[in-house]
């Protein structure tokens, strides 16, 4: 035994001193420009169903800030550029649940499906569960004080539209479909921060996020889904009092959290974030985001609730059957309301993420793309339309040595969501 171990601790050794010599590149290769034709705010979740390629774009539900919208649809191809091809009349939105009334249990608020995973018993690979974003505001989500979910309208911070407008709170749920993204069940919210983490007036002037976290990115992993996310929270009780921006951008950032996959049906309160020392905090607890990816005080990283910081957001993860690694990219905010124009990517050699603290062993980001005067979000890898790629089914979580680079770009009063460049992996 002690043989066996000395043995794999050398050979881990070896390995990992490996991927840092040759450490793994990414290489921008300009294209002609591709503009998507339907509406895009959120990662872009991509599917093979049997031998149809199927994306899922957009928004849907109650909003009091911007309306309600019925704008999360699909489309579908028999390839890849055939899908992201399409007319927007020809994406079909999907048979979705309705919200329920203020005050009653059910799906609140409005949804953008980020991230999918396919249950791998279901051969047909109609069966496919739906990470969503969520957003609420006291007026949908008033605060329950038996169950400690909702929120109470008292000091909110900024909206998106001006002095008089709120902010949202982001949460993050499961919806199951069995027909392949044709119709969806609410499974209920898998993670969230309640009432005394949201970070309020006077100290809340970031005009983002009260609180909450969002934009999941989530693989499979083992018998798990790691679930990637933005934190904008409170790492403890907020006081404005107390308030310290230090101790805010310590938890603040992209975390980690992981479900059972037997859990995906009945997901409410199953989840564990990551801790710092394993993934042992509730799916209403307190975690430690992953260290590599905060960007330190000195270089101005801070606090989301800061119109004036620094701080990475939006993970999009996959694995790179090439490089035999997990790649992240994320978006970098630099001002207030995620203003930011370039695009970072982050690198883990780890295929079981599972052992020891392999999930936070992530490389320092390093720029991908900057286009100044330009905001930049929503970055994500998508497969090339080869029939290697057809054969291999790759997906935005699942990819070889070349991928398409996919992102919302903001420039000159337009939010095209558009593919200028493809990236070769070294």
């Amino acid at each position: 035994m002690g043989l066996y171990v000395k043995s794999f601790s050398c050979c881990l050794l070896i390995a990992v001193f490996f991927f840092a010599a040759c450490k793994p590149k990414a290489k921008l290769v300009p294209t002609e420009k591709f503009e998507f034709n339907s509406f895009v705010d959120c990662n872009m979740a991509t599917v093979w169903v049997g031998d149809t390629f199927r994306i899922f774009p957009g928004k849907y539900g109650e909003d009091p800030l911007w309306g309600d919208a019925h704008e999360l649809k699909y489309a579908s191809g028999n390839t890849v550029d055939e899908a992201f091809s399409r007319r927007s009349n020809e994406f079909t939105e999907p048979v979705m649940p309705m919200n329920a009334a203020v005050g009653k249990e059910g799906l609140h608020g409005a949804v953008w499906f980020e991230t999918l995973f396919q249950d791998k018993n279901d051969t047909s690979g109609k069966t496919i569960y739906a990470l969503y974003h969520n957003e609420n505001y006291p007026s949908t989500l008033p605060y329950d004080s038996i169950s400690g979910v909702g929120y109470r309208d008292i000091d909110w911070p900024q909206g998106l539209k001006g002095p008089e407008t709120k902010t949202a709170v982001c949460r993050i749920g499961i919806m199951k479909s069995t027909d392949g993204g044709r119709s969806w069940s609410n499974r209920g919210i898998v993670l969230e921060d309640y009432q005394p983490r949201l970070i309020l007036r006077p100290n809340n002037t970031g005009i983002n996020f009260a609180g909450g976290v969002g934009d999941p990115s989530a693989v499979a992993n083992g018998g798990y889904l790691y679930i990637f996310y933005g934190e904008y929270g409170y790492p403890g009780e907020y006081n404005p009092a107390t308030y310290d921006p230090s101790f805010e951008w310590k938890g603040q950032c992209i975390s980690m959290a992981r479900i059972a996959l037997a859990d995906l049906d009945n997901p409410v309160g199953k989840a564990r974030r990551w801790d710092g020392k394993g993934f042992n905090a509730a799916a209403t607890g307190i975690g430690v985001p992953v260290s590599a990816i905060r960007i330190p005080r000195e270089n101005g990283g801070g606090p989301a609730s800061s119109p004036v910081a620094k701080y990475y957001w939006g993970p999009s993860v996959s694995w790179n059957n090439h490089l035999k690694c997990w790649v992240m990219l994320m978006a970098k905010a630099e001002g207030p309301s995620w203003k930011g124009s370039s695009i970072y990517i982050s690198f883990n050699p780890n295929a079981d993420l599972g052992q020891g603290d392999n999930s936070q062993q992530w490389s320092r980001p390093e720029l991908l793309l900057d286009k100044p005067g330009h905001i930049l979000w929503y970055p994500s890898l998508q497969p090339v339309n080869s029939a290697v790629d057809k054969a291999k089914k790759y997906t935005s979580l699942n990819l070889g040595k070349t991928a398409r680079l996919f992102f919302k770009d903001q420039f000159g009063g337009q939010s095209p969501y558009v593919s200028e460049y493809l990236v070769e992996f070294k």
